[in-house]
């Protein structure tokens, strides 16, 4: 797709007698240029109460006592699995920043939250966070280069699901996503259905944060690791944090780098992730932390096979990856019924001169103070600057009338500013002799967006075999802007009525001011700019949560959220109506810890609607969709019936449709989104042999079914399943002096060599992202 991104522009400036206000950053462009992900917002540790605190409920047989009272103030973000809470099967002792601020752990929480540790990812290999998706419940993506996180969960896609970093948003995922490795991470924090009561507008199908690691106290632990596979790719990283000399003064610093080679010919992504982070605990009572990121990746990009004729491929039509009839978006030629030639499954139509670039960074810092025993204040504030380019060839078109692939140019870049705070107080009391939680925040973001872009889009056409790749040609370029102001005040409140009945609720009133203006190629004010407009969405949650015996807690929730209507407001003229959709989300299920903490599974099931929809219509386009509604089922399931044994699994099933969703000519209305598949499964086992090298064998499946790569339903990427096997060897202390733990694994992605469709851009949808055949990989883990 496009390189389509979008800005969101934070103003913000919170006073306060008592915030030391951590200057927010004027990112100079060259700055800006050198960036990357967020830092993990910190979390307070509201004080104890003036009564007995009562104790946290962290293990299964706890977890239908009083509200937790934490200890103290705790300065930075909390690490994602709480102190003193063992990683359960299926990770619901974290506390997940993303879906409550009120610190509760995922069980205690009234929806589905999943949070995939660090652990998780090192033993399941998932190096970019879109690996990391495609191992959640229900979750797809499809790494396309336009939108190297294009997400579907719950039957939403790309901007209909915030993507946040450490908690804050920079903007809708579709246009400010990037491919991200893994290795500087803590963890990926999935919450589903309608959020914008934590993570504002946008979060129609829920929200994914990605959390940077972060200080612990106590002795330094290093950690380093290594990988190289059959594609010459290779990755390594480098980790480092504990207490220093100083006391008081914790630290964590990761530097990765990554080059990931692509199946398809002169493909690459390589990526450079510098991240670092300080906690002061100045006192008992106040805490003080900052925290710096670089993020870098470029590559050469790969926009997918073009769907041909089976009348035209003869022998070389493939079958099991698409399936349907297709009369082309871009040259309006009937191809009758489409496959994927074979002869074109590495081959690359993209220019030789065509680049993916973006750089980033991130400055973060903020405090934590306690104001009394029971009252906390934490205040961060942040600045964010990214430079972003995209310049290739974007079309590949199959012409059944010269049997040629027309192609076109598409050139796009931004240069963006983000400022903004978020400041919570944490109020911990009784109501009625009720344990009570309160948590108010103010926060206030302002965004700067430029987005110069092709004016002109060169095109010519290559053979479909062998392609003649060429040059981009000459480009001519035009301005847009926006600039985006949004400040909420929220409230989130957590009232335990009895040991183990808890109600949930939350309220969010926010204001979003755009401003936007368009340039022709002679610098001249297009008609009908500059424009502005504004809003002012009043979004919540109210649920429940009731632990009916230890271990075993019943919920359910309504919720609601806002977004800006439009896919990517820079599509849109001013003469389009830009106004807001509205989500909300009806949702019960139960969440169950049991066997001694060996066996661990949840259930929900969902009703979801959202209205006044924009949907892709090809060509940069959009139409407007009605509504949108979305009903499905998830369960998970983890166990360990044995020591040496593992098995665990996922199944998502969810119906997706439009409604009311008419335009001349026709209309889609009872047609599924596009990557929306109807049924998504992961499978996976693993035996530990305890030898005196401990090895461990495991395999892991996944199987996604029937996808649309557009609203007309008319072309089908066809169901697949795949697999992944590994090993790996912990090699004795004894081995190594001074390295407490080393592993060697081997694995090998795809092992049945699959050839499949991935992902279907709707924008250009005269072709399909296929999936990567099998690959080899060896890799090793030190700490010490």
């Amino acid at each position: 797709m496009s390189s389509i991104r979008i800005v969101r522009r934070r103003s913000v400036l919170l006073a306060s007698a008592a915030l030391t206000s951590v200057a927010v950053l004027d990112v100079p462009a060259a700055l800006a240029q050198q960036a990357s992900e967020p830092l993990p917002p910190v979390e307070v540790s509201p004080a104890q109460s003036r009564k007995p605190a009562k104790p946290a409920a962290r293990e299964p047989q706890s977890t239908h006592r009083a509200a937790p009272r934490r200890p103290a103030v705790s300065a930075a973000p909390k690490p994602v699995v709480p102190a003193g809470g063992a990683q359960t099967p299926l990770n619901t002792n974290a506390v997940a920043e993303s879906a409550s601020r009120l610190g509760l752990t995922v069980r205690e929480i009234p929806a589905t939250v999943e949070v995939i540790s660090a652990k998780t990812m090192r033993e399941q290999g998932y190096r970019t966070v879109s690996e990391v998706a495609q191992g959640a419940v229900g979750v797809t993506s499809g790494d396309a280069p336009a939108e190297p996180a294009g997400f579907s969960m719950r039957g939403f896609t790309n901007s209909q699901i915030n993507t946040l970093y450490n908690g804050i948003k920079i903007g809708p995922q579709n246009m400010t996503s990037r491919i991200m490795d893994t290795a500087n991470l803590e963890a990926v924090e999935f919450l589903k259905g309608p959020a914008s009561l934590i993570s504002g507008e946008g979060a129609a199908g829920g929200a994914i944060n990605l959390v940077t690691k972060q200080p612990h106290t106590g002795a330094v632990r290093n950690e380093a690791d290594f990988s190289y596979d059959s594609l010459n790719s290779f990755r390594a990283h480098y980790g480092s944090g504990g207490s220093t000399n100083v006391q008081g003064l914790d630290y964590r610093f990761d530097i990765s780098r990554s080059s990931l080679n692509g199946f398809v010919d002169d493909t690459y992504t390589r990526t450079f992730d510098v991240s670092g982070q300080l906690n002061y605990r100045v006192s008992d009572s106040l805490k003080v932390w900052g925290a710096i990121e670089y993020r870098e990746d470029r590559g050469k990009a790969y926009w997918g096979a073009p769907l041909v004729p089976v009348a035209f491929s003869g022998p070389h039509a493939t079958a099991g990856i698409v399936s349907g009839n297709y009369v082309s978006n871009y040259n309006k030629a009937n191809l009758g019924a489409v496959t994927i030639d074979d002869r074109t499954f590495n081959t690359n139509y993209n220019v030789l001169d065509n680049r993916n670039v973006a750089q980033e960074v991130w400055l973060r810092g903020g405090f934590e103070l306690k104001l009394a025993p029971d009252l906390t204040l934490k205040s961060q504030a942040y600045g964010y600057g990214a430079e972003r380019s995209w310049f290739n060839n974007e079309v590949e078109a199959f012409n059944s009338g010269t049997n040629l692939v027309d192609r076109e140019r598409f050139y796009v870049a931004h240069s963006q500013r983000l400022v903004g705070n978020i400041t919570d107080l944490i109020w911990d009391t009784d109501i009625a002799g009720f344990d009570n939680r309160l948590v108010t925040t103010l926060s206030s973001s302002y965004l700067d967006f430029v987005r110069p872009g092709a004016a002109n889009f060169p095109g010519d056409s290559v053979s479909l075999v062998n392609p003649d790749r060429g040059f981009y040609g000459t480009l001519t370029t035009k301005q847009q802007t926006a600039r985006i102001d949004n400040e909420a005040l929220s409230f989130e409140d957590r009232l335990k009525l009895t040991r183990t009945f808890a109600l949930v609720g939350g309220l969010r009133v926010e204001h979003i001011g755009l401003d936007r203006n368009s340039t022709d190629v002679n610098g001249l004010v297009n008609a009908g700019f500059p424009f502005t407009n504004d809003w002012a969405p009043v979004t919540g949650r109210i649920g429940y949560t009731w632990e009916a015996v230890p271990g075993l807690t019943f919920f359910s929730q309504y919720a609601t959220g806002a977004d800006v209507s439009a896919n990517n407001i820079f599509l849109l003229s001013p003469t389009q109506p830009l106004d807001l959709t509205t989500s909300r989300i009806y949702e019960t299920g139960v969440k169950h810890l049991f066997w001694d903490n060996r066996a661990e599974w949840s259930f929900s099931a969902y009703d979801i609607q959202r209205k006044n929809v924009y949907a892709a219509a090809g060509g940069q386009t959009l139409n407007i969709a009605g509504r949108q509604e979305s009903k499905g089922v998830e369960l998970a399931a983890s166990v360990r019936p044995i020591e040496p044994l593992r098995l665990w699994g996922n199944i998502a099933y969810v119906d997706a449709r439009y409604a009311d969703y008419n335009f001349a000519g026709g209309s889609f209305s009872g047609n599924t989104p596009p990557n929306v598949p109807r049924i998504v499964a992961n499978a996976g086992a693993s035996y530990r042999f305890f030898t005196p090298w401990p090895v461990e064998l495991g395999i892991v499946g996944r199987h996604v079914g029937d996808r649309y790569n557009t609203d007309a339903n008319t072309v089908t990427m066809n169901a697949y399943t795949v697999g992944d096997v590994y090993a790996f060897v912990d090699i004795p202390k004894t081995v190594f002096n001074g390295v407490d733990q080393a592993r060697l694994t081997f694995r090998v992605r795809n092992f049945t060599d699959k050839r499949y469709a991935i992902w279907g851009d709707p924008f250009y949808p005269d072709q399909i992202l296929l999936g990567a055949p099998r690959t080899y990989e060896l890799s090793a883990a030190l700490k010490w």
